[in-house]
């Protein structure tokens, strides 16, 4: 049987909002692809779910990462709270059930938060001679093994202007940018729990865009075997 994913929504005013690549990826992968609403009980839906996507969003305000702002006011595009406070209650629930989860630009700094570590809140306005990570593509290094990579060196597309800082508490790095950005992050000891600055569902053609989906799904499918007792 192929496992549930549960794809966490944006707003768009109004209206929860989802892009399709989210889901095709998970769909190519062999997994089924299961939109999440922002509500009052993602331990119910967490259970109901073999792994989870967290998608990317605007942003998470310094509130979350105790302390105060470090840019002007009008450089942060704040992330709805309900959507902020239903995944951070979602990733809790997740780590307890130990659900495989693959995290996404937003999804990897809420992950990054959630174990205590802070963000950049403009690497532009507080870093000096940065690249542009809000648009087209750069080489990331692989500094570590989350497991599986053939290469050392990949090309990603970038669409970001927050970044991870400090890291959280029981996560390592595993990949960053030749201008010292961290890129992407892990939880050791753990089946699966990934966090990427970039978007892999947007260049799924790409393998190690491929490499990070299949081994959700891969981990996921154990995950419902094991409950399944099969």
């Amino acid at each position: 049987m192929k496992p549930y994913i549960g794809i966490t929504t944006g707003y768009e005013g109004d209206k929860l909002n989802l892009r399709c690549d989210y889901i095709s990826a998970i769909d190519n992968s062999g997994g089924v692809p299961i939109a999440l609403p922002v509500c009052k009980t993602p331990a119910a839906l967490c259970s109901r779910i073999n792994g989870l996507l967290f998608t990317g969003g605007a942003d998470i305000i310094a509130d979350y990462y105790r302390r105060e702002p470090s840019v002007p006011e009008e450089y942060i595009k704040p992330e709805r709270k309900e959507r902020i406070e239903f995944e951070i209650e979602l990733l809790k629930e997740a780590l307890l059930q130990e659900k495989p989860i693959l995290a996404i630009c937003f999804g990897m700094q809420l992950l990054n938060v959630y174990h205590g570590g802070t963000l950049f809140d403009d690497i532009n306005y507080q870093l000096a001679s940065i690249g542009d990570h809000s648009k087209g593509f750069h080489e990331i290094n692989i500094v570590d093994e989350p497991g599986g990579f053939i290469n050392k060196r990949y090309t990603v597309n970038s669409s970001h202007h927050q970044a991870v800082m400090d890291i959280g508490d029981g996560l390592s790095v595993f990949a960053s940018s030749d201008d010292g950005i961290i890129e992407g992050i892990f939880k050791r000891d753990y089946n699966f729990c990934v966090g990427v600055q970039w978007h892999p569902e947007r260049i799924f053609y790409d393998q190690l865009s491929v490499w990070l989906f299949d081994a959700l799904i891969t981990a996921a499918s154990r995950k419902r075997s094991d409950r399944e007792g099969t």
